[in-house]
């Protein structure tokens, strides 16, 4: 899509694919979030790849819930949860209806309406981190569940939408293990960057988190 104007609507044929092609596919791509605040604009610098069934790292793993159904359902749809009691994170569902996989928004650079986003991130010490960090996108895009199931291939009104941007070279792109990802998920170098970007996050790996020995159960 080299040749397409960077102002062009990304079709739902560019998320109807296997998701570790639209994974890389999204760096340079701009993401719109339109609201009655105004437009804002955000070129994707970071992003990880979920495959649902087939990967134990992704909320499809184990199935449908009333939690994850947004992933079974149309490619270019969003895929909007609420992690930690704190945060909200960005997903685009890709692939075929009913395969459940998507890629996680990890950061970018915003490239308009950077003044909508720093009142909502007042701890950013520069622009270039606003949008470092999936938790810091969406909160920078005021980005909540209200959102969830938003078809990015909708228009350009839609409170969501897609441009085809300016693509990185492939020497541009690095690839690594997914962030925070342990267990069976862990070894996959699902992660994808723009080498050398100010506004990508650094990596973390997974720390198990303790609990305590006079906690309840889990319940889900």
């Amino acid at each position: 899509m080299s040749d397409i104007p960077s102002r062009t609507p990304l079709p739902r044929a560019f998320f109807d694919r296997p998701v570790l092609e639209v994974a890389p596919d999204l760096l340079g791509r701009t993401l719109v979030r339109t609201s009655p605040e105004g437009r804002m604009e955000l070129r994707l610098t970071e992003v990880e790849a979920y495959a649902g069934a087939i990967d134990p790292g992704s909320h499809a793993f184990r199935g449908r819930t009333a939690r994850n159904a947004v992933m079974f359902g149309p490619p270019g749809h969003a895929y909007v949860y609420f992690t930690y009691g704190m945060w909200h994170c960005l997903n685009l569902v890709c692939g075929p209806e009913g395969e459940a996989s998507g890629v996680l928004l990890r950061a970018g650079e915003i490239l308009t309406g950077a003044e909508q986003a720093r009142p909502r991130r007042r701890s950013a010490r520069s622009d270039t981190e606003l949008a470092k960090g999936p938790a810091r996108l969406a909160t920078a895009l005021d980005i909540a569940l209200s959102l969830n199931d938003a078809d990015t291939c909708a228009g350009p009104e839609a409170p969501l939408s897609l441009l085809t941007g300016t693509p990185p070279p492939p020497h541009d792109i690095s690839s690594g293990p997914r962030t925070g990802v342990g267990g069976d998920g862990a070894p996959h170098p699902w992660r994808f960057w723009i080498k050398n970007d100010p506004t990508v996050s650094p990596y973390r790996a997974h720390t198990p988190r303790k609990r305590r020995l006079d906690s309840a159960p889990p319940t889900a």
